[in-house]
């Protein structure tokens, strides 16, 4: 069976990243976005991580340029963005893209475990989140108006 434990990326500083690193963890992965009106969640996804990062619980930002052009930067610029205005100290990505041809690997795996309203695996907006478990499983899919708040009770319980 396939895991996101069998995924890598590279992250936002250019090395890659085998995702089995994370392997134990419970996982948040989010498709974020600098310009974007849902990026104060940002607050919220770095909250839950400073609150649970020692119970083995990770949030992974993965920056998608695929809406309305709201992550315009550079690895750099994201970089910055996120850690000058929101202090983000969880693990960020490159940025991918999670729908179309150039869909990243692993986004194509959670598309496809865990599908959205109606069966549909596109990801439809800028901040939808994936929650994994600590074997790699992938448990239930978000969408841009769930925030990180509302999500806390179901990564308690996995944890």
């Amino acid at each position: 069976m396939t895991t996101v434990y069998d995924f890598e990326a590279k992250t936002i500083d250019g090395s890659e990243q085998k995702l089995d690193a994370y392997s134990g963890k419970v996982l948040l992965i989010v498709n974020v976005a600098s310009k974007c009106g849902f990026t104060p969640q940002y607050k919220g996804l770095e909250a839950l991580w400073r609150k649970y990062k020692d119970q083995n619980f990770a949030v992974l930002g993965f920056p998608c340029d695929q809406f309305g052009h709201q992550e315009p930067g550079d690895e750099n610029e994201i970089k910055n963005f996120c850690s000058l205005t929101y202090e983000v100290d969880f693990p960020m990505f490159a940025k991918i893209d999670v729908n179309g041809a150039g869909t990243h690997p692993l986004y194509k795996h959670l598309k496809s475990t865990a599908p959205g309203v109606l069966g549909t695996e596109g990801i439809k907006w800028n901040f939808t989140k994936f929650l994994v478990d600590k074997s790699g499983k992938v448990v239930k899919r978000y969408g841009s108006m769930d925030t990180p708040e509302k999500i806390e009770g179901d990564i308690k319980a996995l944890l």
